[in-house]
C-alpha cells in the first residue's frame, strides 16, 4: 500500500525568516498512525509539534517549529511501517524571497480581482438596466441601486455570492439544494397544516394546495377556515379541492372574525399530534414535512420545529432569504425571527391558548412567545422548505404595510414579559420595525469593571475619565489591574486617581503578560456582583451603557452580554462574534458603517451571538464563578471566546446590544502579535481552541452553515 492511499497533502508550506515553521494540512483516512519529521538529519522534538483536527475528523492542521534550515521530510508510521509523505526544501533565502513576493503580489492580487469585479457588475448591472427599465430607472430606485452596487464591490463577489441579490441567490440554491426523498420511518405522526383564508385569488390558492398535496411525505390533513370571503373564487376553489382529497377538511365562518379566531378555529379542527403553520397563498418545498419528521424521528420530544424560508417575488423567482439562526431568545424578543415554516406539538398550543384574539398582525410571534416558555424541546431545520409569497398590501413586502403589526408585536413582547414575571418592556427602534427590550430592576446592584494596563498612562486616563464623565449608572467601582506598569506617570495616575475617586482602586499583578490571570485576580479583588471586563484602550459612547447591560445580565438565561464597538473612524470592530470565521472566530461586520443597520436589524437591536468580546463584556459574577473565570492557559488569544463558550456549555445565552457603543482603539498598550514567539504563542492557543471547542467552531449555532466561513453573511461560490 502506497502513503497516497491513506493521505491526501491538501497544503505544505514553511514560513518564518529568523525562525521556521512547517505547516501542513493533510486528510488522513485511518486512526492509528503517528507523523515524525526530520529536518536534515536531526528529528524534530515533538514538543515542538503541534497537531490539531480540523474541519471533519479525518482533516488535519500539523505546525512544527524547524531547528535549522536544512531539507524537511515528513513521515507517516503506521503499525509497523513507515511512509515518507512530503520532503520540502528549507533555506532561509528561500523563505526570505517568498515573503518578498507575498509581499508585493498580495496588493497587486486585490488590485486585478478590484478592476475584474468591477468590470463584471458594471456588465451586469447594465444588462439588468436595460432588461428592467432601458435605461429609464425612475429616480426613487437610484439609491437603493447605489447602494448594491458598493455593497457587491465590498463583498468581493468574484469569490462570493449575496444572498440578497436574486440571481446570486438562484445561483446557489441550484448548487446546493438538495430534494429529501422520502423513506419510511419508525415513526410517522399526523401533521395538521393549519390554512386561514380570506379572499385569496384562485391561482395562489390554488399554488399553495397544490404544493400540500405534492409532498412526499403523506400522513397530513389540510384544516381550512375560511373567514367570510367576499370573493367567490375563493370559495370555489376551497370546494374543489376539498372534493380533489379527503385529507382537506374546509370549514366556512359565519362572521368574520380575523386571522387569530380563524386559525384558532382551524386548530380546534386539527386531529394531528402535531400542527404546522401556513398562509394561504406561500408554497412548501416537496420535502417540508418529510424534514419535520427526520427531526422527530432522531428525537421524538420535539415540540416546536421550525426552518429557514425564502420569499417568492411578483415576477415568480425566489429572494430574500432568510437563513436563521438555531433557537435565540433574545433575538425572538427583538422580532419574530422564526415565522415560517413552524411545526408544534398540538398539546402545547392548545395549553397556551392558541392565537390570541386582538394580537393579528403579531399573533405568530405571541404564540412562539408563548410556546418556548412552556418547552426547551425547539429544533432549527437548517433548509429553505417554504416560500413566502410577496403580494402587494402584504408584510413579505414591508412591515410598512401592516404598520399595526409593529404595535402588536410591542404588546405581545411586553405580555410575554408580564407572563415571566420580569419587569421590563419594549421599545421600538428608532430606525426599524423591530423592538429592545429595556429591563427594570428596583436598585442597581454594584458593578466591578475591570481594567488591564501596563503604562501607557493617557490611554487608560481617557478609557476612565470617560466612564466617570458619560456614565449615568452610579453603583459602580473600576479596579485597574496593574501589569507591572514602571513609569512615574503612570504610577502617579494611579495615586492621583485613588485619592479623587472613592471608587477606584488599583490591584498589582506583577508578571508576565497573562490577560486571563490579571482579570481573575482583579475579579477575585472585586467587590460587584456584576462584573465589566474593559479594555484600557476603550473610550465610552452611549451614556447609559451599565444600565442597559445590567439589565441584560440579570436575567437567569443570559451568560454575557456585549455591545457595538467602533474603531476611532467610526466603523464597526464589534458586533457579536462568529464561530470559525476566518479560523477559529471573528466579528461580525467589521468595518460597516455606524449607521448601518444590519441584516434583519443586526446592528440596530439585540441578537443572540455565540461569543461577545472581553473588549467590553458584562456578566454576572455568579456565573463567572460558575465557569472558573478566564482560562489561564490562554494567555493572550481567544480567552474570551473559551469564556463565552464555556457559559454556552452550561446553558447560557450570550447577547450583543448594538444599541449601545464604545470606541475601541485595539491593543494599543500591548501591541500586535507580530513577532515569532508571540505568532507561535498564537498558533499554540488556537490550536487548544480547535481541540477544545472544534466542534462549535465549525458549527456556530448563531451562525446558518448556509452562510460563508471566509465573509460573514455572504455565501461561498
Amino acid at each position: 500500500m502506497e502513503s497516497n492511499d491513506f493521505i491526501h497533502i491538501l497544503e505544505q508550506t514553511i514560513t518564518g525568516i529568523n525562525n521556521p515553521m512547517l505547516t501542513l494540512v493533510a486528510s488522513i483516512d485511518i486512526i492509528d498512525y503517528k507523523l515524525i519529521i526530520y529536518s536534515g538529519k536531526e528529528k524534530v522534538d515533538e514538543k515542538d509539534i503541534i497537531i490539531t483536527p480540523h474541519g471533519d475528523n479525518k482533516k488535519i492542521i500539523l505546525r512544527a517549529k524547524l531547528p535549522n534550515n536544512k531539507r524537511v521530510r515528513v513521515y507517516l508510521i503506521t503499525k509497523d511501517k513507515k511512509y515518507k509523505i512530503c520532503s520540502l526544501k528549507n533555506s532561509k533565502l528561500k523563505r526570505g524571497l517568498n515573503k518578498i513576493i507575498y509581499i508585493i503580489k498580495r496588493p497587486t492580487v486585490a488590485i486585478l480581482k478590484k478592476i475584474k469585479l468591477l468590470f463584471r457588475v458594471l456588465k451586469n448591472g447594465i444588462r439588468f438596466m436595460w432588461k428592467e427599465y432601458h435605461f429609464l430607472v425612475p429616480p426613487t430606485m437610484w439609491k437603493k441601486y447605489l447602494t448594491d452596487f458598493i455593497n457587491r464591490m465590498k463583498s468581493g463577489s468574484n469569490e462570493y455570492y449575496n444572498p440578497f441579490n436574486r440571481n446570486d441567490y438562484n445561483k446557489w440554491l441550484k448548487k446546493n439544494y438538495k430534494l429529501t426523498e422520502y423513506e419510511k420511518q419508525k415513526y410517522e405522526p399526523l401533521i395538521s397544516i393549519l390554512i386561514p383564508v380570506y379572499n385569496i385569488g384562485r391561482d395562489f390558492l390554488s399554488e399553495c394546495l397544490d404544493s400540500i398535496l405534492n409532498q412526499n411525505y403523506k400522513n397530513f390533513e389540510v384544516c381550512l377556515v375560511d373567514d367570510c370571503s367576499t370573493l367567490e373564487e375563493t370559495k370555489e376553489t376551497l370546494e374543489e379541492y376539498k372534493k380533489k382529497d379527503k385529507r382537506i377538511r374546509v370549514k366556512y365562518r359565519k362572521e368574520n372574525g380575523h386571522i387569530s379566531n380563524t386559525t384558532n378555529d382551524a386548530l380546534h379542527m386539527a386531529k394531528g399530534e402535531f400542527v404546522a403553520l401556513v398562509d394561504d397563498d406561500d408554497l412548501l418545498t416537496e420535502d417540508a414535512l418529510f424534514e419535520n419528521i427526520l427531526a422527530l424521528n432522531k428525537d421524538k420530544t420535539l415540540d416546536f420545529i421550525y426552518s429557514d424560508e425564502d420569499k417568492l417575488s411578483t415576477d415568480g423567482v425566489l429572494c430574500d432569504p432568510n437563513f436563521k439562526p438555531d433557537y435565540s431568545p433574545d433575538t425572538l424578543l427583538s422580532h419574530n425571527y422564526i415565522c415560517h415554516f413552524s411545526v408544534l406539538r398540538k398539546k402545547i398550543v392548545e395549553e397556551v391558548g392558541g392565537f390570541t384574539v386582538g394580537l393579528e398582525g403579531a399573533q405568530d410571534h405571541d404564540l412562539f412567545l408563548k410556546v418556548v416558555e412552556k418547552t426547551n424541546k425547539i429544533h432549527h431545520i437548517r433548509k429553505v422548505l417554504y416560500h413566502w409569497r410577496m403580494v402587494e398590501g402584504s408584510t413579505s413586502m414591508t412591515i410598512d404595510n401592516k404598520s399595526y403589526a409593529v404595535s402588536k408585536a410591542k404588546q405581545a413582547i411586553d405580555a410575554a414579559l408580564k407572563r415571566r414575571k420580569i419587569k421590563g418592556y419594549a421599545v421600538q427602534d428608532e430606525y426599524t420595525q423591530y423592538h429592545r427590550v429595556v429591563y427594570e430592576y428596583d436598585k442597581e446592584p454594584l458593578i466591578s469593571i475591570i481594567i488591564p494596563t501596563r503604562d501607557y498612562k493617557d490611554i487608560t486616563k481617557k478609557c476612565v475619565d470617560s466612564i466617570y464623565e458619560k456614565t449615568t449608572y452610579k453603583n459602580f467601582e473600576i479596579i485597574v489591574a496593574n501589569n507591572d506598569s514602571k513609569e512615574k506617570e503612570t504610577l502617579d495616575f494611579f495615586k492621583e486617581y485613588e485619592n479623587k475617586y472613592k471608587n477606584f482602586k488599583v490591584v498589582d499583578c506583577i508578571m508576565d503578560f497573562n490577560y486571563s490571570k490579571i482579570n481573575n485576580i482583579a475579579v477575585s479583588k472585586s467587590k460587584g456582583e456584576y462584573i465589566v471586563l474593559l479594555n484600557n484602550d476603550t473610550e465610552i459612547i452611549s451614556p447609559d451603557w451599565l444600565n442597559i447591560m445590567v439589565g441584560y445580565a440579570m436575567q437567569k438565561h443570559i451568560g454575557t452580554v456585549g455591545i457595538k464597538l467602533l474603531y476611532p473612524d467610526m466603523t464597526v470592530q464589534h458586533a457579536g462574534v462568529i464561530l470559525g470565521l476566518g479560523g477559529v472566530a471573528s466579528h461580525a461586520y467589521i468595518g460597516a458603517s455606524r449607521d448601518e443597520i444590519g441584516m434583519y436589524a443586526r446592528l440596530r437591536v439585540p441578537f443572540n451571538y455565540a461569543a461577545n468580546t472581553a473588549a467590553c463584556l458584562m456578566v454576572s459574577r455568579k456565573k463567572f464563578d460558575e465557569v472558573n473565570g478566564l482560562e489561564e492557559t490562554l494567555m493572550v488569544a481567544y480567552n474570551d471566546i473559551d469564556f463565552n463558550l464555556k457559559l454556552l456549555e452550561k446553558g447560557y445565552y450570550n447577547v450583543t446590544l448594538p444599541q449601545l457603543e464604545a470606541l475601541h482603539y485595539e491593543s494599543k498598550s500591548r501591541g500586535l502579535d507580530t513577532t515569532s514567539a508571540k505568532y507561535q504563542r498564537f498558533i499554540k492557543e488556537s490550536d487548544y481552541m480547535w481541540k477544545k471547542w472544534g466542534k462549535l467552531l465549525n458549527d456556530d449555532p448563531y451562525y446558518n452553515p448556509a452562510f460563508s466561513k471566509k465573509m460573514s453573511f455572504m455565501q461561498d461560490r
